[in-house]
């Protein structure tokens, strides 16, 4: 994991990309038929958590575009929770791994509003 960029400190990216890895591994057992339909965009969703999160970080002198990156990264977080919806519907996973998935993405998304919220905060230091 990079942490020379800072980003990679961050908790919210250590927690998102943990999960994304936990979706990827889960999301191996999916059937093959889901291969370019729900694997693929829990796997993208997953992962553009992670993504916005380093882009907004790296441009946080720029509040207006820290917040959309934040905004841009929660909405990718709530996009995986409906394909995790989907995959709990479709019996892909089971009651216990989505409970577990959703109760950290939802805790992901809360991190992700107040970054968006008071972008100030993490501006660089002088």
């Amino acid at each position: 994991m990079n942490t020379d960029n800072g980003f990679g400190n961050l908790k919210v990216y250590k927690m998102a990309f943990s999960l994304a890895m936990q979706v990827f591994e889960i999301s191996k057992s999916f059937p093959k038929e889901e291969q370019y339909a729900l694997t693929d965009q829990i796997r993208r969703s997953s992962r553009s958590v992670c993504s916005n999160v380093a882009e907004g970080y790296r441009k946080r002198i720029y509040p207006k575009h820290f917040t959309t990156k934040m905004s841009d990264a929660d909405g990718e977080c709530s996009e995986t929770l409906v394909w995790l919806d989907f995959a709990k519907a479709c019996n892909y996973i089971n009651r216990e791994t989505y409970a577990q998935l959703a109760t950290q993405y939802s805790e992901v998304g809360r991190m992700l509003g107040g970054m968006a919220k008071y972008p100030e905060r993490f501006l660089p230091q002088k």
